[in-house]
């Protein structure tokens, strides 16, 4: 098998088992995620749970990842170089934390629950297709 198409069925098995992950944690729920980002009126800390586990599984992986030479099925570790908080980071982040909180979804979760159905899935992955469209045509020209 090329190495094109080990790095497809790695990536179906990777996508397949993390939006299986998201269903199980309760983060396709909407209600669920604003129900957690609540603090102040009827907090549900149990995503806190889900958070700590990502963080876990994702320090072992970077963990990993600086002590292999490559990964298995590329020539090099994609990884972020830039590591300067600017305006455009703070003000993407603040973005996406009001989208997060309106809509009960970030990306992940909104994308897993397109084929569930739920019709507030099919909106804010509108929206966020746009969002992403508007950044390459208007902001990515002026850098």
């Amino acid at each position: 098998m090329s190495r094109v198409a080990l790095q497809i069925v790695a990536a179906l098995i990777s996508g397949t088992l993390f939006g299986f992950g998201l269903s199980l944690s309760g983060m396709l729920d909407p209600a669920r995620v604003q129900g957690f980002l609540d603090v102040f009126g009827t907090w549900d800390p149990s995503l806190g749970f889900v958070l700590a586990g990502a963080v876990t599984v994702a320090f072992a992986g970077v963990s990993l990842s600086r002590l292999m030479r490559r990964p298995v099925l590329n020539y090099s570790f994609d990884m972020p170089r830039n590591r300067k908080i600017d305006a455009p980071l703070i003000i993407g982040s603040a973005i996406f934390g009001l989208g997060w909180g309106l809509g009960g979804f970030c990306p992940g979760p909104a994308i897993a629950a397109l084929p569930l159905g739920f019709s507030r899935s099919f909106g804010f992955v509108f929206a966020m297709l746009v969002g992403m469209a508007a950044h390459d045509r208007l902001l990515r020209r002026s850098t």
